[in-house]
């Protein structure tokens, strides 16, 4: 099965041609959302082929019980998963007595596209039905970013060789299940099933959670055009309701429906509200209409592209992997709810629970931060702030004392939710993340009110986590960390990864110079945190011994920091030596072999060089790389795009391309074989940083833009913008020069390889 089946173009994400083996992929890859909700791309009538069925709510989720063999002291009680909520899409359409199934006709023409530019996702094809009627079928489907609890749906059949009496029948279906269901609970309590005239409502609640949703709809009916008055029959069931219109259309007419529908939510409304709310966006859905709504769309999907866009000239397969990285991205979180953060898959599959990682503060701030106003990476800021307290709680079953706090691998609540020991217990590198993040966005926004007002109360939480995880060995008079798994997975239970060594070393003295500059700048905040915090010198002093006698493990032989004491023991045989039939490893391998392999599944070592690129100098990280980067295996989503701005920071244009392309196009070319499980979001965001950071060099150092581009050999020029402490500055690279434009904000100076510049 050839997966490379996606059509090149700058804008859109096209298919031609049927094939019923890429349906679950393209359900993934054809995605849309708005930041509020999303789906894949399940087609609205019925299909009787293989399918994977997904609709979500943002912030909507269950706790399902954990399954392990066997209980651990510690181990999280549940995996918080990203529900599949009521279906809405649903629109039963039979042609003459026939019930139209792509997967039982014959259908030819088929065309898709996702167009990235306005916002909709478009479907065609021509069905000759089993009873010999041929029809054209068009459907356009949109989820608005500005009315964010509604979803329109334009669903036109043309009657080719023949009349045809069609019965169009939109439905609501809350009788859904997850894929990914532990012990196949029931998620959803359904509460109501109503109607009134021609609009439907499914109340439900989620189970334990107790989240309250209202799906609705209602549907307008079109001949050629034209405003039918045809009332539909309505029809209840248990868990479904459905509305049955009967048209006639002679041969070379049209019948459109256009379906109204979506959520109302109980994060936004009362309960008893939601009702109301539900027949209020209709009022105003239906009110405005199809084709308003559509050009609403794409006015408010051309703001988002005025500042997010990146534009590269000469390499289509380049352009329109880095619009879909921005695209998902954009549908998945838009900034304006800091109760929601970034699953890995966003909307577009129920893999990793859609919960929140340390892949937000590693590799999505940057983004959302130069994309948007810097309030947006505040929030995401704030959703660990206001989750504090969990994470005090999270290292507490753990044996943690005192207010130390380990932020969760995996939650949606504050509260950790993994249920694999070798990253709940020990994947805790991810406490660092949190800290850098709080460092990134102040570096970036020049905003120094965040940590007074939050940050310090996480960044000395954190170090007293990393004070009483590090273990003093006598036989090194240093203090180690034992028992962990750093960024690389393929390494469980090692003892000091230099990554989490390096990283909670600086956290330790990041949460110091911190408290040392509010005492000086806020005293009236510092004595509010010391007083809520009971920190005293001397525990200041005893966080500082340890992060002044950390121990990193270091080769003398290679001249290089080793990922972990027993890397050396390892059979060092690079990836170029590994046979293909070995490939992807976590598929062909057992679990111990692996382990026992030098293979690395991303960036560890070589994380800790790009977070802290400047206590480094170049030749430390070509050296690291050259000795690293053989070795992996780039089975993570977020590997490629650490790699690409590394070699782009060494000279190495053509291994950086080669990194960006896979990165950009990890998906659309499902380089990994797993897309149908949906989309790798988090690391689209590392896909932006492989261009701004890595080919156009861009750094902030001392409060100011730094600039060192390059491009490219098969691009003819790219441009960018960023918003830079309220300067929009866009950055445009061609294979003589660099042009920066300032297009709103106050005066910049900049420095561009080396050389001081103003722009105004």
């Amino acid at each position: 099965m050839n997966q490379e089946y996606i059509i090149p173009d700058p804008w859109s994400i096209i298919e031609e041609g049927f094939d019923a083996e890429l349906v679950k992929s393209s359900e993934s890859l054809f995605s849309i959302g708005n930041g509020a909700m999303g789906q894949r791309a399940n087609f609205e009538e019925d299909y009787s082929g293989p399918t994977f069925q997904g609709s979500y709510i943002g912030g909507v989720y269950y706790p399902d019980k954990t399954r392990v063999g066997w209980w651990k002291n510690g181990y999280p009680e549940y995996f918080a998963k990203v529900l599949n909520a009521p279906n809405w899409i649903g629109i039963r359409v039979s042609v003459n007595g026939e019930n139209l199934d792509m997967n039982q006709c014959e259908v030819a023409q088929f065309r898709r596209e996702l167009n990235m530019k306005e916002g909709y996702y478009r479907r065609s094809f021509v069905a000759t039905l089993q009873n010999g009627t041929q029809i054209e079928v068009e459907s356009t489907r949109i989820l608005h970013l500005d009315h964010d609890e509604l979803g329109i749906i334009n669903y036109a059949i043309k009657a080719l060789n023949r009349d045809a009496e069609i019965v169009f029948s939109p439905y609501l279906d809350a009788g859904i299940t997850n894929e990914d269901s532990n012990w196949d609970d029931q998620f959803w309590e359904i509460l109501n099933v109503s109607n009134e005239n021609d609009q439907a409502f499914i109340r439900s609640r989620t189970m334990k959670t107790h989240f309250d949703v209202c799906t609705y709809m209602q549907s307008k009916l079109y001949v050629n055009g034209t405003s039918s008055d045809v009332s539909p029959e309505m029809e209840t069931k248990e868990k479904s309701i459905w509305a049955h219109y009967n048209v006639s259309v002679r041969e070379g007419q049209t019948a459109t429906l256009q379906k109204y529908a979506g959520y109302v939510v109980s994060l936004n409304h009362e309960p008893d509200a939601l009702l109301g709310a539900a027949k209020n966006i209709l009022q105003k859905g239906t009110s405005l209409g199809y084709e308003a709504l559509q050009q609403s769309q794409a006015q408010a999907w051309a703001k988002v592209w005025e500042m997010a866009d990146i534009a590269i000239e000469g390499d289509v397969e380049a352009q329109q992997g880095i619009r879909f990285n921005i695209f998902q991205l954009n549908q998945t979180y838009s900034g304006k709810d800091a109760r929601l953060n970034i699953g890995p898959k966003g909307f577009t599959g129920e893999k990793y629970g859609g919960s929140t990682y340390w892949d937000t503060e590693a590799y999505c701030i940057p983004f959302y931060m130069a994309t948007k106003d810097q309030q947006v990476a505040r929030n995401l800021l704030k959703y660990r702030y206001d989750q504090l307290g969990k994470a005090i709680e999270n290292a507490g079953k753990l044996g943690f004392t005192k207010g130390a706090a380990l932020y969760p691998m995996v939650t949606m609540n504050g509260e950790e939710c993994h249920n694999e020991w070798e990253i709940t217990f020990e994947e805790i590198h991810r406490n660092g993340a949190i800290a850098f993040a709080i460092y990134n966005y102040e570096r970036y926004t020049g905003d120094t009110s965040y940590v007074p007002e939050m940050g310090l109360e996480v960044l000395i939480a954190i170090a007293r986590f990393w004070h009483q995880r590090a273990t003093f060995s006598t036989a090194k008079d240093q203090y180690v960390i034992l028992g962990v798994t750093g960024p690389n997975e393929y390494e469980n239970n090692v003892n000091n990864n230099w990554y989490t060594n390096y990283i909670a070393k600086w956290c330790i003295k990041y949460a110091i110079r911190m408290i040392e500059r509010v005492e000086k700048d806020s005293p009236n905040d510092h004595e509010r945190i010391m007083n809520k915090t009971q920190l005293s010198l001397e525990e200041m002093k005893a966080w500082n011994k340890v992060a002044g006698a950390m121990y990193f493990p270091y080769s003398d032989e290679h001249s290089v920091y080793l990922q972990q004491d027993g890397f050396l023991d390892k059979e060092l045989v690079t990836v170029e030596d590994l046979g293909k039939e070995n490939r992807p490893i976590n598929q062909k391998w057992s679990w111990d072999r692996i382990l026992r392999s030098p293979y690395i599944k991303q960036a560890d070592t070589l994380q800790g060089f790009y977070f802290f690129e400047d206590h480094f100098t170049v030749e430390e990280l070509e050296r690291h790389f050259d000795f690293y980067e053989p070795f992996t295996v780039h089975e993570s989503s977020l590997s490629p795009c650490v790699h690409s701005i590394q070699a782009a920071k060494l000279g190495r244009m053509e291994q950086a391309y080669t990194f960006y392309l896979r990165t950009s196009r990890l998906d659309l070319d499902d380089y990994n074989k797993e897309v149908e499980e949906g989309c790798h979001i988090t690391s689209m965001a590392g896909t932006w940083m492989s261009i701004v950071e890595g080919f156009g060099g861009m750094r902030v150092k001392n409060g100011e833009l730094h600039f060192t581009p390059q491009i490219p050999e098969q691009w003819t020029s790219y441009s960018f913008k960023i918003n830079f402490r309220g300067s929009i500055i866009k950055v445009s690279v061609d294979k003589d020069q660099t042009h920066f434009t300032l297009e709103s904000g106050p005066t910049v100076t900049l420095v561009l390889n080396s050389e001081r510049i103003t722009i105004n």
